[in-house]
């Protein structure tokens, strides 16, 4: 039996920095996961992606800008981003926090750092940053 090649591709999609827009992003995700045929690892970067999406809004996204989702699979290897419009040296640097018992806030990166393989920040030009995450082992269904 011929196994089919493997799949290659990015995807991605920009959203307004509003509330609703975690749940289209999320659902941009679920639905590049189902028309790729990713089954592995497909609720970790659901999870993922919601909290990205919440922080780009509440913390890295200038008034007036949004943020986009990116996608790329390739080689077992899911790679999501989330690019917002403020810097890492303007109060957007994303960090892991220890919230108390009581906190309702703060646990969005603990989340990310628990499910994912890998996350981490880089810069982009000309403004703004790049959240990430990496999930190894998700797979074609």
């Amino acid at each position: 039996m011929k196994t089919a090649a493997p799949m290659y591709g990015t995807r991605q999609h920009f959203f307004l920095a509003q509330s609703r827009s975690v749940r289209l992003a999320r659902e941009f995700a679920v639905a590049v996961l189902a028309e790729w045929r990713i089954g592995g690892r497909a609720q970790d970067v659901r999870l993922c992606v919601s909290e990205l999406a919440s922080n780009a809004i509440a913390h890295g996204s200038r008034r007036g800008h949004g943020f986009l989702v990116r996608l790329t699979y390739g080689d077992g290897l899911l790679r999501v981003e989330v690019h917002d419009s403020r810097g890492r040296g303007e109060g957007g640097e994303p960090r892991v926090c220890s919230p108390g018992k009581g906190d309702v806030r703060g646990r969005g990166l603990l989340i990310v750092a628990a499910v994912a393989d890998r996350w981490g920040v880089e810069g982009r030009e000309p403004l703004g940053k790049v959240v990430w995450a990496e999930f190894r082992g998700a797979r074609e269904r």
